[in-house]
C-alpha cells in the first residue's frame, strides 16, 4: 500500500485549471465525474452533470450529462486522473443524450437538467440513472423539485442513448419524495444478482423532506439488461425479519433511521467489502459505512472530508474541500482502506471559482 506521504490528499482539481485534460477534451468546469468500469476494453468512464466550455462556468454551455474516458487509471494515487478521450468521440466533449433544456421533452413537464446519478456496463450495455430537475429549490424546500427520473442505455459503449419507456415519477409528475430518484449500482455480487441502492432525488441539497432514508433492491443481470423492472427483488423488513420479497408483494425497508438529509450517494464493492459513500447535506461532509455484502448489517460512518474542519467538533482535523458535494467511488481503488473518491466543488455564484471536481486518493472507509 502506497504511503501517506505520497498521497494526492488533499484534492487534485481534475477540470477548471488551465490546460488540463478535462479541457483538452473540451470540457472547461462541471461537477459529478463519476467513475465507471468500461468492462469491454478496461477502460474507465467519467459521468459529467452540468458543464461549460471555459473555465468556471464561463463559455457555451454544453449541458449534462457529458462522458469523459481515461485509458489507465492508477489507484496509488501519485499519477492523478488524466482524461484520454471523450464521448461520442467526434470532436470535443458534448452532452450524450438528445433532449433540450428548459422545455418539454414530451413528459408533460419542463425540464431544466438531466443529472446523472451513477452509470455502470453489463453485457456489453451501458447504462446510465438519472433525474430529470424541473427546478432547483431554495433552502429548506418542502418539495423535491424533480420531474422524473428515467434509466438510458446504450448499445455501442456510450456514443448513442435511449431510454427505458418506463420513467420513475417526480414532484412535478405528481410523486414528492419517490425513493426510486437517485440510484446508484453496487455491482454484481458473486452471487449473480445486480445491487441498487436507491434514495429520493435532494441534487439541490435543499430539500428538507430526505431525512436520509436509503433504500436496496436487485435484479438478475439478464432482466436488468432488457427492462424487466417488474422482476425487481426488494430487501424488506417483515414480521421481525429482514428478507427478500418479489416487487410487488413488499416495498423496500429503508437501511437507516431517518437522520440528515443526503445529496449524491455512491456504493461499490472493493474486493470483499460493499463501500458507501454520500454527501451529508446538513453538516456538510462526505460520509463513508462499509458492509461484507449489499444485505448485511452497515458500519457506523466515518468522516471523509468536510467542508469546514473547524466546526462542528466531529470534522476538526478532517481533510477540508469548502463547498464540497459529490463524493463518489471510483470501483478502481484499490482497497476499502486506500479510497479514490471524485468530490465536486461550487460556490453558487456564476463565473466564480471554483465549479470543478477533485480527485482525493488514500481515503480510508
Amino acid at each position: 500500500m502506497p504511503s501517506a506521504g505520497q498521497l494526492p490528499r488533499n484534492g487534485i482539481r481534475l477540470c477548471d485549471e488551465p490546460g488540463d485534460s478535462a479541457s483538452r477534451r473540451g470540457l472547461g468546469s462541471g461537477d459529478l465525474c463519476i467513475p465507471y468500469h468500461r468492462a469491454h476494453d478496461g477502460t474507465w468512464g467519467y459521468v459529467w452533470g452540468d458543464c461549460w466550455r471555459g473555465s468556471s462556468q464561463t463559455g457555451a454551455y454544453l449541458g449534462s450529462p457529458l462522458v469523459l474516458t481515461q485509458d489507465a487509471f492508477d489507484a496509488s494515487g501519485r499519477s492523478p486522473i488524466e482524461f484520454t478521450g471523450q464521448l461520442p468521440g467526434n470532436g470535443p466533449a458534448r452532452q450524450v443524450f438528445d433532449y433540450a433544456h428548459r422545455q418539454d421533452n414530451g413528459f408533460g413537464v419542463t425540464e431544466v437538467s438531466r443529472i446523472p446519478n451513477d452509470a455502470i456496463e453489463i453485457q456489453g450495455r451501458t447504462f446510465v440513472q438519472y433525474t430529470s430537475v424541473h427546478t432547483w429549490v431554495p433552502a429548506n424546500s418542502p418539495v423535491d423539485g424533480s420531474a422524473f427520473s428515467g434509466l438510458a442505455y446504450s448499445d455501442d459503449f456510450g456514443v448513442t442513448w435511449r431510454d427505458f419507456e418506463h420513467h420513475w415519477h417526480g414532484e412535478a409528475l405528481g410523486l414528492d419524495g419517490n425513493p426510486y430518484g437517485m440510484w446508484t449500482f453496487a455491482g454484481i455480487d458473486p452471487d449473480g444478482y445486480l445491487y441498487i441502492f436507491a434514495k429520493r432525488w435532494n441534487g439541490s441539497h435543499h430539500y428538507r423532506r430526505d431525512h436520509g432514508y436509503i433504500q436496496l433492491f436487485r435484479y438478475e443481470p439478464e432482466d436488468f439488461v432488457r427492462g424487466d423492472f417488474a422482476a425487481q427483488q426488494n430487501w424488506a423488513h417483515v414480521g421481525g425479519h429482514w428478507g427478500w420479497y418479489p416487487a410487488n408483494r413488499y416495498p423496500p425497508t429503508p437501511l437507516f433511521g431517518p437522520g440528515h438529509d443526503l445529496g449524491e450517494l455512491s456504493v461499490k464493492r472493493l474486493g470483499s467489502t460493499y463501500v458507501m459513500s454520500y454527501f451529508d447535506c446538513t453538516d456538510l461532509s462526505i460520509k463513508t459505512r462499509t458492509a461484507t455484502r449489499p444485505d448485511a448489517l452497515w458500519s457506523d460512518e466515518t468522516i471523509q472530508v468536510v467542508h469546514d474542519d473547524s466546526h462542528p467538533p466531529s470534522h476538526r482535523g478532517k481533510p477540508c474541500s469548502p463547498t464540497l458535494y459529490g463524493g463518489y467511488i471510483h470501483p478502481g481503488s484499490l482497497a476499502p482502506s486506500y479510497l479514490t473518491l471524485t468530490i465536486s466543488q461550487w460556490n453558487g455564484a456564476v463565473g466564480a471559482t471554483p465549479y470543478t471536481v477533485n480527485q482525493w486518493t488514500g481515503l480510508s472507509a
